[in-house]
Order: C-alpha cells, then structure tokens, then sequence
C-alpha cells in the first residue's frame, strides 16, 4: 500500500482497490451485520474479513438516532483497528468526539440515544469506550482518495478542485455538505445540491442527506437511504459499481422528508 497522509485526508494506493463503501448505519446495527454478511464479509475472531481481500468503508455517521449505537461504534472502531476498513468523519462522529472531549455540544438530533447508552454502561466501560474511539477518530480523516484518484469517499461532499486540499471551509462541506447561508424550516442549515454542478473526473461516494434511492448523478452518488427512519442500508461496491441493500427492520426515528416512513412502528 502506498499512503500520502495529510492530518485532515488520505490518499491511499493499493495493488487491490476493491471496496465496499456503507452508507449512514445511525444506529441501525443488526441491518449492519445483515449487510456486512451479504457482502460476503465472514467473521473470524470478532473481525469482518471479505475472502478476496475487499475491503470495508464507513461513509461517517454510524451512531445516534437509532437504538444499538454502541454495538455500531464498536464494530467500526474494531474493523479499523484490524480489519483494515476506513471510516471517514461524518457529523455525528465529530459531535460525538467533541462531547468526549468535554466541549459543549447540544444533547440532540439523535445523540441523545447515543448518550443515554452510555450513561447505562459502567463508568470503566464508558471509560475504556471513549479512549477506544478517541484513538480511532483520530487516526481517520474527513475524506479519503483512492484508485489513483478515481474515487473518493467522503461524508457530505467534496468538489473536484478541493480534492488534495483541506482548509475550514472545506471541512465543513466535508461534513454537512454545501449550504445557502439560511436555515430550513426544522432549524437546521439549507443544504444546496453541490452534485448537481459537480463536474469533476473522480466518483465520489458520500451520504449525510438521505434520499430514497442510490442513483449516479454527475459522477457522485449518495448512498444514504434512511436505514434509521424505515429506509435501506446501502453499500457501493467498487470498482463494480453495484448497489448492495438490506432493508430496515423498522423505522426508528420519524422523518418529514418524502419517500419514508412518517410513523414510527
């Protein structure tokens, strides 16, 4: 493997670039294990290992909203640690990593979940939890290059001519995509649809803002489904370009938003 190592993204080279790409778990963590196994992954020891060698990576966003969100950060933070897997910053992973820092974050949007399990683990658990995704986070990064720049894989989204790049504003598209400067009705940021004037030569596989379908739309593709609130679980396998999906056993949390569920079950 050669590496080009930034602290804030990585280009990495492999003699095998074949990977599956997961979507935003939330939670959603027997939906995870359902889709790791259909993609072939076998577990041995505790680690999801695929027979030819692929690899797993996590588009960010793996806890809150759902109910098993401990399992979710352990089983990513164990694939990372050795199963080779990547898991690139989503926004909850950084709210999540600010909190165990002691800063001040909102209990909300589903993080609340995600802190009331931890409030019922003990304090050494909680304790021995946090070190191990401390040391995780940190040794990921917001985006991710891979196949000679042919692909990238990021949480919210990344334009072509900030690829190679890092800087504060690009951390943010990096983590909630591009926004308008205004608030939407339930008070959070006004995304923009970047992959709309996105003209760039790498696929870029990302998630953050959940839509009904997977589809390519100029080179990018979002592979957030809402597993959370009653949607799929998606993976992108590359280089074959095939979609991968398992659906939700329920809806967890509700959504306004068109083409999901409006009650939870």
């Amino acid at each position: 493997m050669k590496e080009r190592r930034e602290r804030n993204f990585r280009i990495l080279e492999f003699k095998q670039n074949t990977f599956d790409i997961i979507g935003d778990v939330h939670g959603c963590f027997q939906e995870l294990i359902e889709l790791v196994e259909k993609l072939g992954y076998e577990r041995h020891n505790g680690i999801y290992i695929h027979p030819q060698g692929r690899r797993l990576i996590s588009v960010g966003d793996v806890a809150d909203k759902g109910q098993k969100n401990i399992s979710c950060l352990n089983f990513w933070i164990d694939q990372v640690a050795q199963g080779g897997a990547f898991w690139v910053h989503g926004n909850h992973c950084n709210k999540l990593y600010r909190y165990f820092l002691g800063n001040h974050v909102h209990i909300s949007h589903g993080l609340e979940n995600t802190v009331a399990e931890l409030k019922a683990m003990t304090a050494e658990e909680r304790g021995a939890l946090k070190m191990r995704y401390m040391r995780c986070y940190e040794s990921q990064c917001y985006y991710l290059l891979l196949d000679k720049k042919r692909l990238a894989v990021v949480h919210g989204g990344l334009q072509a001519e900030n690829m190679g790049r890092f800087s504060g504003g690009i951390k943010a598209v990096c983590l909630y995509g591009e926004t308008t400067g205004k608030l939407d009705a339930s008070g959070r940021p006004e995304r923009k649809d970047w992959a709309a004037c996105y003209t760039g030569n790498a696929l870029v596989v990302y998630g953050h803002t959940e839509v009904p379908q997977a589809k390519l739309v100029n080179n990018t593709i979002d592979i957030d489904q809402g597993c959370v609130y009653g949607g799929k679980l998606t993976a992108f396998r590359y280089p074959e370009r095939e979609i991968v999906q398992v659906d939700a056993k329920r809806v967890y949390r509700h959504t306004e938003k068109p083409g999901f569920s409006k009650e939870v079950r």
